[in-house]
């Protein structure tokens, strides 16, 4: 594979069995085989303890679980991965890629956008599912990459897609407050003369004589 647009132990990653049971650590708590080495490129996932004493110094990142699928939360991989065209999710308050495509039944009318290897259907206007997918999009038509440009371009662009909403939302709260505070402070206007006459006293009648 062309390393000039894929690193050389991505494929590695998207092949690797995580969530095993470590071998030397099976009887810690934290023994779930859920990390991937970039620098070894050995094709084991290890745990946590495997870790601290094997990879203490390497370029590891962590992969998570989402239905049973396996994902990587972008503040790690974006630092060593392009994933530009790849569908973003927010999963338990952080933003996630899948690494390898999820079986769709069938792909419902009426879809906006849909993975260009698998059909899967997208929420927004991305070419790729997961990883795995713009992998064989790249090995197809060579019009995309893996590498990356530099971290604060990636991280700029990833803000510039995902400031948008933020933006218009900010703007409503502005639009909002200024309102709440024109309420607050608008100026109280006189209030008009009464023309009503104040009432006299109620008459009382003489007694009747006896």
């Amino acid at each position: 594979m062309d390393t000039l647009l894929v690193p050389p132990w991505l494929e590695t990653l998207l092949t690797t069995a995580f969530f095993t049971v470590c071998r030397t650590h099976g009887d810690a708590a934290r023994s779930e085989c859920n990390m991937f080495c970039l620098d070894c490129n050995g094709g084991d996932a290890f745990c946590f303890y495997c870790r601290s004493s094997k990879h203490k110094d390497h370029q590891v990142i962590q992969i998570r679980r989402s239905s049973y699928h396996d994902v990587v939360r972008i503040g790690e991989i974006q630092k060593m991965l392009d994933i530009s065209g790849v569908q973003t999710y927010v999963i338990n308050s952080a933003r996630v890629v899948f690494l390898n495509e999820r079986p769709q039944p069938r792909t419902g009318k009426g879809v906006a956008h849909i993975c260009e290897i698998c059909g899967r259907s997208l929420l927004d206007p991305f070419r790729f599912c997961s990883l795995g997918c713009k992998l064989v999009g790249i090995k197809r038509n060579r019009d995309a990459s893996f590498i990356t440009l530099g971290v604060e371009q990636n991280e700029s662009s990833m803000e510039r897609r995902e400031g948008i909403s933020r933006l218009v939302s900010s703007r409503e709260e502005e639009q909002l407050r200024e309102a709440s505070q024109q309420d607050i402070y608008a100026p109280t206007s006189p209030r008009p003369p009464s023309s009503a006459r104040r009432r006299k006293g109620i008459p009382h009648r003489a007694p009747f004589g006896s």
